[in-house]
Order: C-alpha cells, then sequence, then structure tokens
C-alpha cells in the first residue's frame, strides 16, 4: 500500500517538487528514451497526486479540470517508478486521481491520452478508446474517455 496525497502546485513542498520531476524524467525521457519538453506550464494548474511508499516517490499523476487541458477533466502524467510496478501502484494512483476528480472538480466524465500499450490497463478502469491511434512525441497513444 502507498500513502497518497493530493496537492495543488503552490502546495507542493520543493523536495516534493523536486521528485516529482526527476520521476517524470527518470521514466518518461530516460526510460522510455523520449525527448520532450515535460515541464510544460502546466504544473501550476493541476492537482498533483503523489504516491509514496515509506518516503520514496513510487507514483504519481496530474489531475486538470475541465477546460484546462481538454474539454472534460483530465488525468496525465501516470508514472509507476520501474521497480516498484509488480505492486500494481498504477491502479492505486489512477483510482485516487479519479476520486481526485470528483472530489475537486465534481466530475465523473474523464479524457486521457494514453499510451497505447496501456490500453488493456485503462480498460481495466473503466477507460475506453475514442477515435484513432496518433503519435505523441513519437510514441503511439489514444484517447479515452471514462464517463
Amino acid at each position: 500500500m502507498i500513502d497518497i496525497k493530493v496537492k495543488t502546485f503552490q502546495e507542493l513542498t520543493t523536495q516534493e517538487l523536486y521528485d516529482v520531476l526527476q520521476l517524470r524524467s527518470e521514466v518518461f525521457v530516460v526510460e522510455q528514451d523520449c525527448v520532450y519538453q515535460d515541464i510544460d506550464g502546466k504544473d501550476q494548474n493541476a492537482l498533483h497526486i503523489i504516491g509514496y511508499k515509506n518516503t520514496n516517490l513510487v507514483a504519481y499523476t496530474r489531475v486538470f479540470k475541465p477546460g484546462d487541458y481538454f474539454k472534460y477533466a483530465s488525468i496525465g502524467r501516470v508514472v509507476v517508478r520501474e521497480n516498484e510496478r509488480q505492486y500494481q501502484y498504477g491502479y492505486d494512483i489512477m483510482k485516487a486521481s479519479i476520486e481526485a476528480v470528483k472530489t475537486h472538480y465534481n466530475q465523473t466524465k474523464i479524457k486521457i491520452s494514453a499510451q497505447t500499450y496501456l490500453k488493456r490497463f485503462y480498460n481495466n478502469l473503466e477507460f475506453f478508446e475514442v477515435g484513432e491511434e496518433y503519435l505523441e512525441d513519437g510514441i503511439p497513444h489514444i484517447a479515452m474517455i471514462r464517463n
């Protein structure tokens, strides 16, 4: 089990922000070998869902209200540290993110831009594909909606 906290950008400590950016870079830039602009100016408008195991950040997402990223509320930058994935923390952090959308934005319809190879994972969380596959930063993605 991981300890999950929901914080605005302003509520993040300097150490938490550093941990988040380090984890996102570790997975999205280094592990996935994808050079892209992770620090995109959107973190300031997001809710940050951070999952700790003991004192180590192991899972993270950022959540947006409708209109900030997509027409609907959205969840993005879904990440779990590579050596912690066998514990299924992805489900824990996503369930907390879905709950944060309900609690903070009073919304149930959520849109994500999912890496295509993770469709089954998101299907298990009641997200379903809409539209065609597309490339985002050179990686195949699909839009998915949860009603």
